[in-house]
């Protein structure tokens, strides 16, 4: 099965791309510096041919409320307008972040405005919510740096490590196959427009894979539930 991980050459995206490998698959991790790019749609449609599954990882390379706001709805839409002129693609993954709904954080609303995008498409999908990995603590102190004082925010939070979403990422391609098998029992089941017109189960499995996963620290987990 060919998977085009978006942000493929990324922290997170270079180990999505390793595990999807390692279990047999076809994966080509697209970014801009392989030659594919989201937002001016370079190599976008060669990219989408024969392709199943792809798994959006793409980041904003701005952090400022507009900048990072038009990033994810100009890539969000290029790439899911390209997914469906392809017509092969089954399902869509998209890694986002815990709680983007419940603050006013402009890179949050870009998340937001994004999985809005992904939920609009006729395009099944999964959409993985992660807390902050450990691996970015680093610069969140350095950011937060001035001289020898570093300013931190009393809120807590429970950071996940990098290689804990990856894992779920490229788990959740496995929908891909679901949705395919679905797909080819609608369409060998679908010859006649008076067939068109009755109940389709097998469209209806199609249009129902759909998934919506946090991914945290398993003492949040227990406290959610």
């Amino acid at each position: 099965m060919k998977i085009v991980v978006i942000g493929g050459t990324g922290l997170i995206g270079s180990k999505v791309v390793a595990k999807l490998k390692q279990k047999g698959h076809e994966v080509l991790a697209a970014a801009p510096n392989t030659g594919i790019n989201t937002i001016t749609g370079e190599g976008l449609k060669e990219a989408m041919a024969s392709t199943q599954g792809v798994i959006d990882l793409a980041n904003s390379p701005s952090f400022e409320d507009k900048a990072v706001l038009e990033f994810f709805e100009t890539s969000g839409r290029n790439l899911l307008a390209a997914e469906a002129a392809a017509g092969g693609v089954r399902h869509h993954v998209a890694l986002s972040i815990v709680g983007i709904d419940r603050s006013d954080n402009g890179y949050f609303r870009a998340k937001v405005a994004q999985e809005k995008l992904i939920k609009a498409s006729d395009i099944p999908y999964t959409i993985v919510r992660s807390t902050q990995f450990l691996e970015f603590l680093r610069g969140i102190v350095a950011s937060s740096a001035d001289g020898n004082i570093v300013r931190i925010s009393p809120g807590l939070f429970q950071p996940i490590a990098a290689e804990d979403g990856a894992t779920a990422a490229s788990r959740s391609a496995r929908w891909c196959r679901w949705a395919k098998r679905a797909s080819a029992a609608s369409a060998s089941t679908n010859g006649s427009a008076a067939h068109r017109q009755q109940p389709d189960p097998a469209r209806e499995r199609v249009q129902k894979l759909t998934r919506w996963h946090e991914l945290i620290p398993s003492d949040e987990r227990r406290r959610r539930l």
